[in-house]
């Protein structure tokens, strides 16, 4: 094989494997437990049933992280059976006004439960230096409303079902 040939082979590895990699999942650096209280929010679908995301902030290596965990209802509609990732997708933790991190699809899924103290969490780095204010902050989760299931064929002649996200606070239930 010719010199040309081979680099242009492995210039073409490096281009499927430079396209591979931006379709993985948000990275995960840490693993850790959840505290005794973390933050709570999450939210119902139209349809019935819902989520649940509980969230605590870290310090690790001078960084700062997101840990956290969602579990989602054990009965709820054919119709949101997938929606959690375009939920999760779209939500946001936030400290004041400041958007730490976006998009949750990193987090561990859990079963539902009444409390999601110490759970094992998975945690991603917000590239933020740890200040020693945040040990005593609470962030907030948010999630927009959202469509996550249209049926209907858009006129509304046929009147299928459209189910809707909205952020209530914890909604996957406790058990």
């Amino acid at each position: 094989m010719s010199k040309r040939k081979t680099i242009a082979r492995h210039l073409s590895l490096i281009c499927v494997a430079t396209a591979l990699s931006a379709c993985a999942l948000p990275k995960t650096d840490v693993v850790a437990r959840l505290g005794a209280d973390p933050v709570t929010s999450g939210g119902t679908y139209t349809s019935g049933g819902g989520l649940t995301v509980a969230v605590d902030l870290r310090e690790w290596q001078g960084q700062t992280l997101v840990c956290g965990v969602w579990a989602k209802s054990r009965q709820q509609s054919v119709l949101t059976a997938r929606a959690e990732h375009q939920v999760l997708g779209s939500g946001a933790v936030f400290l004041g006004q400041e958007r730490f991190l976006s998009n949750l699809l990193y987090m561990r899924q859990v079963d539902p439960a009444p409390s999601y103290g110490g759970r094992e969490a998975n945690c991603a780095n917000t590239g933020r230096a740890w200040q020693s204010s945040y040990a005593t902050l609470r962030p907030t989760i948010r999630i927009p409303r959202q469509v996550v299931a249209n049926e209907s064929d858009g006129l509304l002649v046929l009147g299928g079902p459209i189910v809707r996200f909205r952020q209530t606070g914890p909604g996957a239930g406790d058990s």
